[in-house]
């Protein structure tokens, strides 16, 4: 058996396998797509809005975070939005601004005189007063000073115009329509200034900064952050798997890649739970090998950590004052209306795309025993769980009904992998 060498770095496995984090060791570029050049761009005098999107855990911000490094970028999280107010004070704290100082003006009557300004503020990373003034030499006792407090909107579009300061705004579709308009109407002179403006957010609404505002057609630059190909995928582990001095079978990376759903985060999180499962909790020593693993028991183990909350939630549906009509599936479980909803879901085992309203309708047919509730039933109960998700707090919602096109988006690949495995399905096939 190998022995590990002593000149081998040792590793912990929480830094090899960062499910939700920056993992700097198994880190795939995918140079194959061009996608840090392509977003590097934005850096050289683009003049347009940076739009990245791709689906939910895509690791559309592990990239933009690659480029645009916190510390020497502004991010600002989308999820986190409160109101306008708030995303310019964040951004004004992380440009060390101060927000609420003056900007003093001195004129005077004497022809002498040309100008004499006092800037005081913190828009330079010297604090303190920079002195404009010209003069000839002579003074003027009827000067007039003129005192006017600068709002932190104010501030921070001119400390970003005047830095080029890379300014990063992740989950963009999650911040309310008319927020979004007024944000991208601020931000356009900084933009066609040519600073970097990047903005990320989920495919369907990529387009959100333009329906927004007009002006900006033609001024948008998109990065199409692609769902991940299984071989990407699978290169995760064969690089992370040896920094533990740890030899996995492809049969076993194989299957994590089939069920990771197109998603870097969920591989990463299949990765580090073989390893616990083996009580391997930094580089061994001696290699191990692993042929064989219970996946079953590691996939539903990975489920409930994953979408179990999130479809709690969904299934409840809204507070209402009367019990809802209990239905009765063919395998005879029963369920409501919201219950049912889902359990059709779990059967279609959606990926990370569109489920089509007829599918799914075709499918609550299918497992219930009884008449299916009519069509605008199904339409509200699609309408309040949107808003469930939307109003969600502890993630990007997970879903988005658009009524119009009749189509229910799953947007976050763990909620689908938990459609998948962390539900019972009904048995009638």
């Amino acid at each position: 058996m190998p022995v590990l060498s002593q000149e081998k770095n040792i590793h912990r496995t929480n830094k090899v396998f960062v499910p939700g984090g920056l993992p700097k060791l198994t880190y795939n570029p995918r140079n194959s797509l061009d996608l840090e050049k392509h977003l590097r761009k934005a850096n050289d005098n683009l003049c347009k809005l940076v739009m990245v999107t791709g689906s939910t855990k895509s690791g559309k911000t592990v990239l933009t975070k690659t480029v645009f490094e916190k510390g020497k970028s502004v991010w600002f999280d989308g999820g986190a939005f409160n109101s306008e107010e708030d995303l310019w004070n964040d951004i004004a704290e992380q440009l060390e601004l101060s927000v609420g100082e003056s900007r003093t003006q001195s004129t005077s009557n004497n022809s002498n005189i040309v100008i004499g300004a006092g800037l005081q503020t913190s828009l330079f990373p010297v604090k303190g007063k920079i002195d404009g003034s010209k003069t000839d030499g002579t003074t003027n006792a009827n000067s007039v000073t003129k005192t006017t407090k600068r709002s932190a909107k104010a501030l921070c579009l001119e400390a970003l115009n005047e830095r080029q300061t890379p300014l990063v705004i992740d989950d963009f579709h999650y911040i309310p329509r008319t927020s979004q308009g007024n944000i991208v109407r601020a931000l356009k002179a900084v933009i066609y200034e040519g600073a970097p403006v990047i903005f990320l957010a989920i495919p369907h609404r990529r387009l959100d900064a333009v329906k927004v505002e007009r002006e900006m057609t033609g001024r948008v630059e998109t990065i199409q952050v692609p769902v991940w190909e299984l071989e990407e995928l699978c290169e995760i582990a064969r690089i992370g798997f040896p920094l533990l001095n740890v030899k996995v079978s492809s049969k076993i990376i194989d299957s994590f890649a089939n069920e990771a759903i197109g998603s870097p985060h969920l591989m990463q999180e299949f990765c580090r739970e073989l390893c616990s499962a083996n009580q391997i909790d930094e580089t061994l020593k001696l290699e191990k090998s692993i042929e064989e693993a219970p996946m079953d028991m590691l996939f539903k183990k990975v489920a409930i950590g994953t979408g179990k909350i999130m479809f709690d939630k969904l299934s409840k549906g809204p507070r209402q004052r009367s019990d809802r009509i209990q239905r009765t599936l063919k395998d005879g479980r029963q369920t409501d209306i919201y219950g049912l909803v889902l359990q059709a879901l779990a059967e279609i085992k959606p990926g990370m795309a569109k489920v089509d309203y007829e599918e799914l309708r075709t499918k609550m047919r299918d497992i219930i025993s009884e008449k299916p509730p009519a069509a605008h039933e199904i339409s509200r109960v699609l309408d309040h769980m949107s808003n469930i998700a939307s109003s969600d707090e502890s993630s990007t919602p997970v879903l988005d009904w658009e009524k119009e096109d009749r189509t229910l988006h799953i947007t976050d690949p763990f909620f689908a992998y938990y459609l998948r495995w962390g539900i019972e399905t009904t048995k009638h096939n």
